[in-house]
């Protein structure tokens, strides 16, 4: 018995005349079935960076059925309810519904069943689920869903918490590593200060699916350390490769001690020690400084011409946004025998020191002399040189004069 014959002998009793269309049917849905079953409709998961441009696949494949309509639904963070954005059709090509966004472009062909969209410059609020439906005749509707999932590279900064100079321990800097999607990683790469810092990391979730991710550095603020070069490292899913911050540790505090040194016969400098380097300014107590007889280049101070019109005290100022001190250097033209000259260097500024060290050294005969013609004697002119970092008591003025007049 064949099919037909025993198709009309179960389900067919009582309707003889309807058996033949019966079975005709029942052949075509057999048939649809295994049509339906033979193609496939093409999608896939698609992942882009913001900002990008994402290409959203959809075709049908294994099929002789008719295409009579293409329609694109979206479910996104911005329209939460799915609904249909885009038609294509053979005749008028692509149409919005529901209004017009020209990030989309259709890049499909209808004829060859590919209603593929491109999306570009896509935000968070792109992401979501597309959905690609295909009318077919006379299968009906077939469709596929495609998820749009969007990657978001952080905005990375290292901030330099300006710690000062000091024996507790203080937060050296900040990395951060903003709005990131997935989560970036954020780590120290500290080299030899090994265990004389240390690190903290925290992070902060937003409604829009992001992640600020921020790591701390923390030590003690001594001279030894500042300096010290360290790498914030940032790494992730939404970066191509890891990003490397070099930052150099700073410990910022106001001019030390400060010292004014005889660069030669008639120049001084000023040398201190701060972070920010300091600024120098030269000045003379009581008086200004003589134009034509000083040359001030920074640090710097250069005696253009021996005369008593030099006398006096000089104060160099070295000073930063934390803080100043000043050295005093005493400058005293004579004429006399050639002899010595003392130097006081410095105590520092704000200190009570009882006392001041005294140093003794000789310029002889080699200094630039004046020859004056007065009754047929020649005199020299010597240059006596005093040096501190701060202001003279009645005491010192008293023992410097004396030793003047000894030399």
């Amino acid at each position: 018995m064949d099919a037909a014959a025993f198709f009309c002998a179960n389900y067919c009793h009582g309707f003889p005349l309807r058996c033949d269309s019966m079975i005709h049917s029942a052949l075509l849905m057999i048939a649809l079935l295994t049509d339906a079953e033979a193609f496939r409709v093409i999608g896939g998961n698609v992942t882009v960076v913001q900002g990008g441009t994402a290409i959203l696949p959809c075709y049908v494949i294994d099929t002789t059925d008719d295409l009579t309509q293409i329609t694109w639904q979206r479910k996104t963070t911005e329209k939460p309810h799915n609904d249909n954005f885009l038609t294509i059709l053979p005749r008028d090509g692509a149409q919005f519904v529901n209004g017009r966004d020209d990030r989309f472009k259709y890049i499909g062909n209808f004829n060859d069943k590919n209603g593929t969209l491109q999306l570009s410059n896509v935000t968070l609020k792109d992401e979501g689920s597309y959905t690609c439906i295909f009318t077919l005749f006379p299968s009906g509707n077939q469709k596929t869903e495609i998820p749009l999932n969007l990657l978001v590279p952080p905005f990375t900064n290292i901030k330099d918490n300006l710690p000062t100079l000091g024996t507790e321990e203080v937060l050296f800097a900040t990395c951060t590593a903003a709005g990131s999607k997935p989560p970036a990683e954020v780590r120290w790469l500290t080299g030899a200060l090994g265990d004389n810092v240390r690190s903290t990391t925290n992070s902060t979730h937003y409604d829009n699916d992001t992640t600020t991710t921020v790591s701390s550095l923390f030590g003690v603020p001594t001279r030894e350390i500042n300096g010290h070069q360290v790498q914030c490292v940032i790494s992730g899913d939404s970066l191509s490769r890891e990003e490397t911050l070099p930052f150099t540790i700073q410990v910022y505090f106001s001019p030390t001690e400060v010292n004014i040194r005889a660069k030669s016969e008639d120049s001084f400098e000023c040398v201190t020690e701060a972070n920010p380097s300091a600024n120098f300014t030269w000045s003379r107590s009581g008086q200004s400084l003589l134009q034509s007889a000083v040359k001030v280049e920074g640090a710097k101070l250069q005696l253009l011409s021996l005369s008593s019109d030099l006398n006096g005290l000089y104060q160099c100022e070295a000073s930063n946004t934390y803080g100043s001190k000043h050295g005093q250097l005493y400058v005293h033209v004579a004429s006399g025998a050639c002899s010595a000259a003392w130097a006081l260097f410095g105590v520092l500024l704000f200190l009570n020191v009882g006392a001041a060290a005294w140093y003794f050294y000789k310029h002889g005969c080699s200094q630039r002399r004046s020859l004056n013609q007065h009754g047929g004697k020649q005199h020299d002119t010597k240059l006596h040189r005093s040096v501190r970092n701060d202001d003279y008591g009645p005491e010192e003025e008293d023992l410097q004069r004396d030793q003047e007049e000894s030399l």
